[in-house]
């Protein structure tokens, strides 16, 4: 059994997940987040500090929710979030397009390179001498 504090309210809790959050808090973030998202559909090109302060939630939880993709920037919107490898602006998530292509080219290629090695080590294999 883990128990461990609850990073907001300091209440321990019984730790199932990686949250680090009791699930009173966790609770209370999620009807935060519902209350932030009826606010962007009724006014959608707001801004961050405006969004923040109409609705009592930190500027930083609102980027944290456009990171995770819970929450977009409309098209029209001036704001936006850094890719985290080039640092160009973009509406949701961590990465722009090209950094995801980047990215998952990268990993198909890593996992690419294990069949080539099993096929070698299979004619390996066969080339061996037998011994009776």
């Amino acid at each position: 059994m883990n128990v461990t504090n609850c990073r907001t309210c300091g209440r321990l809790f019984n730790q199932l997940t990686n949250e680090k959050i009791c699930p009173a808090c966790k609770q209370d973030l999620e009807d935060s987040f519902q209350k932030v998202k009826a606010y962007l559909e009724e006014y959608p090109n707001s801004t961050v500090e405006q969004v923040a302060t109409d609705n009592e939630v930190s500027m930083k939880q609102i980027k944290q929710w456009v990171r995770e993709e819970r929450l977009v920037f409309s098209e029209g919107s001036l704001q936006g979030v850094e890719c985290e490898n080039c640092g160009v602006m973009i509406r949701t998530g961590r990465y722009c397009e090209e950094c995801k292509l980047k990215i998952k080219g990268n990993l198909m290629s890593a996992l690419d390179k294990p069949k080539d090695t099993t096929v070698r080590r299979q004619e390996r294999e066969r080339d061996r001498m037998r011994f009776l």
